[in-house]
């Protein structure tokens, strides 16, 4: 008897191990996949049931299930952009083509937004959409990815590329890109956040605007007013600020900055004159009164023409002066 219940002991014993085993077995599979989505070497995708792309050119061969697939194997070494509507990935494909995937967080209205607008734009100087993602779980935007990277990268480390007529050139592209928004499409366009970082590059430096995260349509002649400004700190137009009635004009006055931004090569919030209670327009602003405006060109920059500066710096004056006989006539620049 006491040989036989020493075997049931020994038996009751080893079931429990085996089970205590497989337990430990299997919170630590769970723990190692999840530690391997945190620590930047896998990206969890949740695409749920019912996940499908819409891709608007016949010329790319993907499946929605190829597509997922590489989103699936995203790591967070893709990276290539952070913003307050979602992240950016860099996304190749096996066939060698590389595409920009921004998947995006925060409320869907924002996303609705977004890809109505750029859904209906087709510019050489506007990110081109590929397609796009919209199920419960998964939403994204899908575009051609640009070598060049954004200008706020280029120009505040690797200003020394940029010389005076490569400069131009992307000042050109974007106020290209601005009056078609305002004035060539209809409904009209407010894209609400012009900055450095939302113009994107290609390899020949030519520019792409991008991010419709704050982009509206304007139906009448009157934009409705806020509850809230949007936008980015040292871009705003202070009537903006003030009315919080987006229009044209906020936009004008916000290229004015990017204007100044590709000229002086430092941020609209740069130290050097925050610290004297300005920003870039009132630096620009301080300059002119000792006639000192060519001060401000970027000692990177090579190759710079007086004419083309002193037109430049002319049209930035314009679009930031706080006179009402020039800010009243921004759209007009």
């Amino acid at each position: 008897k006491y040989e036989k219940k020493n075997t049931h002991f020994v038996l009751i014993v080893s079931v429990c191990a085996l089970l205590l085993v497989a337990l430990i077995c299997f919170c630590g599979y769970f723990l190692c996949k999840k530690l391997r989505t945190n620590d930047g070497r896998g990206l969890t995708v949740d695409v749920g049931t019912g996940a499908s792309v819409v891709m608007f050119h016949g010329d790319l061969p993907y499946s929605s299930e190829d597509i997922i697939d590489k989103l699936e194997a995203l790591t967070e070494e893709e990276i290539i952009g952070l913003g307050p509507f979602g992240t950016t990935y860099k996304l190749r494909m096996d066939d060698g083509n590389i595409f920009a995937i921004k998947m995006k967080k925060g409320l869907d209205r924002y996303f609705s937004r977004e890809l109505e607008i750029l859904g209906s734009l087709k510019h050489r100087y506007m990110v081109n959409l590929r397609g796009y993602c919209n199920s419960p779980t998964l939403k994204f935007l899908m575009f051609d990815l640009l070598s060049g990277g954004s200008l706020d990268e280029v120009l505040h480390e690797r200003s020394e590329q940029l010389d005076w007529n490569t400069r131009l050139i992307i000042v050109m592209g974007a106020a290209k890109a601005l009056a078609y928004l305002h004035h060539d499409c209809w409904p009209r366009i407010i894209h609400g956040d012009i900055k450095s970082s939302n113009i994107l590059l290609d390899g020949n430096f030519e520019a792409r605007l991008s991010d419709f995260g704050l982009a509206k349509f304007l139906e009448d002649e009157e934009s409705d007013i806020t509850t809230f400004v949007a936008g980015t700190f040292g871009y705003l137009d202070p009537d903006y600020m003030q009315s919080g009635r987006a229009t044209e004009k906020s936009d004008v006055y916000s290229f004015g900055v990017l204007v100044l931004e590709v000229v002086s090569g430092k941020r609209p919030t740069d130290a050097s004159f925050t610290d004297k209670g300005v920003n870039i327009a009132g630096w620009l602003k301080f300059l002119a009164t000792e006639n000192k405006q060519r001060d401000m060109v970027d000692p990177h920059c090579r190759l710079v023409k007086m004419e083309s500066l002193d037109a430049l710096l002319s049209v930035a004056t314009q679009c930031v002066s706080s006179n009402p006989d020039y800010a009243d006539n921004r759209t007009n620049y």
